[in-house]
């Protein structure tokens, strides 16, 4: 299954990158290799992992972009038919882009493209309307914050513990395990192979016998712990879910957070505290011969004290030579070591005597590291009992874990989309027969206030289905052109728009020439070249064109463009030209002229603009309003001249 915006494509065939135009053998190749065959290619297309491409030597981020679109058959050739036009596309993307928090999600936006399938694309505007209405009801700053850098949750690289074995019982059991990849953790024993099993086995701390028939009698070995060989791989070494829920336990509390805030259930709540308690456990251990050596020495100073207070007989001294203690004597060691041993188990929870009846008292060496073999490996068994437990609880839920980080990235998608269309104050278009737009704005100017920017209101409606429109030097003519395009792109591409509202038309394909052109002699052949082909299809489009002139050859300029302006009208597409010769057109052609009028110029010469332009208006020229100006602050012969000039315009 494909997901693209809101859209599910199930089954969708995925072209063959050899049919890619521009795409040669040794690219092919190249990818193939990278990617690891045709299979794994598919895989990364159906699930939009376009990071993966992006990530192979030698493919920029637009060739990536394209290559992956054309195995979708999102292709964007067929809509986007200028230079110009491809630019303000990838400008749109850009600032859809700065919502985007993870790369899951500003990889599936660079992936949006124009679509002309009317369902489609209305399924992907419900989809930011809604994403819009959920966002303007969070708490936007938050969310960013927790989201930013996001990311599937990484693997542990194994860490090797030699303290610790794994002991099997035959050669084909430890192949078993070393294919799970257990021996990357800890060192396999094999019980068939061994040739002093008792000895070999007390030079770890603890031992992992994965049986299989049992026969090892383990009873009294208090460091081995049985295991089924064919337990879950988290019974034997729990540490490959515990060391994963730990290398990602900031991102899933991060995950925990984010549902929190969009009122989601989780199973990430007993994650930290179980973490927690295995993480704190070695912090029980205790310091065993710094515990003997003070209660030795306060053993010693007791049995001082008491000795001097004692009255020995002959009899007593006879059994004190003989190498025995007086009863009244042996009380006094027994009671106070008692005590010792009381203390030490009350603050070990170890019950055992490491004292000798000697004076000063003597610790028995051999019996401490009795007990400190038997308690550390009595800890490590608990240890590990506490580690299954976690581990088996942890693996129940990982499945869901991951499931819920796919969710807080595909959220991504959606917050992006959503914060963009509420940061811009984006408005669902219509898909209709016209282009209709009121209270529209450019996106450089959609975040200013609009006491400061003026939104505009314009129209395409057949019979005047193309319109040329005139006005002053820096009046909005370029803006307008951009704005109108902006729309139409965001309407194809399935989002919401700049405008108050915006009947849309559907078209197949956008051309927007931002340049100035000058039709002088030379530039006929080119202007013939570029432009006249555009309009010998019988697909419907919408043309833009800024700055068309005719510098010399003005009657051949004027012939030509009306030409083109009427197959324009006649294919049933849609056209704005901006240019000065608006009146020698309309010679030529039927045409709707719309002006943007400036009213003067400030007292710093800056045009007083209404900005939505008039229709069948003829707009003023930058210079006429600056030679208006000068008139109007002259006096005398001067200004007689400038009236002069100025009744020529």
């Amino acid at each position: 299954m494909v997901v693209v915006g809101s859209m599910k494509i199930k089954n969708k065939q995925i072209s063959n990158l050899s049919d890619i135009k521009g795409i040669g053998d040794k690219m092919v190749e190249k990818i193939l290799n990278s990617v690891g065959g045709e299979k794994n290619l598919n895989l990364i297309v159906e699930n939009l992992e376009l990071e993966k491409l992006i990530a192979i030597d030698g493919l920029s981020e637009r060739k990536a972009i394209e290559i992956m679109n054309s195995l979708l058959g999102n292709s964007s050739n067929g809509f986007l038919k200028s230079e110009r036009a491809v630019q303000l596309y990838e400008e749109i993307i850009e600032k859809i882009l700065d919502y985007g928090n993870t790369k899951f999600a500003k990889n599936r936006i660079r992936l949006l493209m124009p679509i002309q399938n009317k369902i489609a694309i209305n399924e992907r505007i419900n989809f930011v309307m809604d994403a819009k209405e959920h966002v303007s009801k969070l708490p936007i700053i938050k969310l960013r914050g927790l989201m930013k850098n996001l990311n599937e949750p990484v693997d542990v690289k194994p860490h090797y513990d030699a303290s610790k074995a794994i002991l099997v019982e035959s050669g084909e059991d430890a192949d078993y395990l070393m294919n799970l990849g257990l021996n990357q953790y800890y060192p396999i024993l094999n019980l068939s192979t061994m040739q002093s099993i008792e000895d070999e086995l007390q030079e770890y701390e603890l031992i992992f016998y994965a049986y299989t028939q049992g026969f090892l009698d383990v009873t009294d070995d208090d460091n081995l712990v049985m295991i089924n060989k064919e337990a879950p791989v988290h019974e034997i070494v729990p540490e490959i879910i515990l060391d994963y829920f730990n290398e990602n336990l900031e991102l899933f509390m991060e995950i925990l957070e984010i549902r929190k805030i969009l009122n989601k259930d989780s199973v990430l709540d007993d994650v930290k505290p179980i973490l927690d308690e295995i993480n704190s456990y070695k912090s029980k251990d205790v310091d065993l011969d710094g515990i003997l050596s003070r209660e030795k020495q306060i053993a010693d100073e007791k049995i001082k004290k008491a000795i001097k207070q004692v009255d020995v007989d002959g009899d007593e001294i006879l059994d004190l030579l003989n190498n025995s203690l007086p009863p009244k004597i042996e009380k006094i060691f027994d009671e106070i070591i008692k005590d010792a041993k009381g203390r030490i188990k009350e603050e070990t929870a170890i019950d055992f005597d490491p004292f000798l009846k000697k004076y000063p008292i003597e610790l028995d060496d051999v019996e401490i590291e009795r007990i400190k073999y038997r308690e550390s490996s009595k800890a490590e068994n608990d240890f590990f009992d506490l580690k299954i437990r976690a581990a088996s609880y942890l693996a129940g839920i990982k499945e869901k874990v991951e499931l819920e980080v796919r969710e807080a990235l595909e959220f991504d998608y959606e917050f992006a989309l959503g914060s963009f269309a509420y940061e811009y104050n984006l408005n669902a278009p219509i898909l209709g027969d016209n282009f209709d737009l009121k209270g529209a704005i450019h996106l450089n100017l959609a975040l200013e206030s609009d006491e400061i920017i003026q939104r505009v209101n314009y129209s395409l409606k057949s019979p005047d289905n193309v319109a040329l429109l005139t006005g002053a030097n820096s009046g909005g003519k370029t803006t307008l052109l951009e704005t109108i395009s902006q729309i139409a792109i965001m309407a194809h591409i399935g989002l919401p728009v700049s405008a108050n509202y915006a009947e849309i038309k559907l078209l197949d394909e956008i051309y927007h020439f931002s340049k100035k052109r000058s039709l002088d002699a030379g530039a006929f052949e080119s202007f013939l070249n570029v432009f006249m082909p555009i309009v010998t299809t019988d697909s419907q489009k919408l043309v833009l064109l800024d700055e068309l002139e005719g510098i010399t050859e003005l009657d051949a300029a004027v012939k030509i463009i009306s030409s083109f302006i009427d197959m324009i009208k006649d294919s049933k597409s849609f056209g704005v030209i901006v240019t000065h010769m608006a009146k020698e057109l309309m010679q030529y052609t039927d045409i709707r002229v719309d002006g943007i009028e400036a009213k003067g110029l400030d007292k710093n010469y800056n045009l007083i603009v209404d900005r939505t332009p008039k229709m069948n208006f003829l707009a003023k020229s930058t210079p006429e309003l600056i030679l208006k100006r000068i008139y109007e602050n002259s006096e005398g012969r001067l200004k007689e001249v400038y009236g002069e000039i100025l009744k020529k315009f």
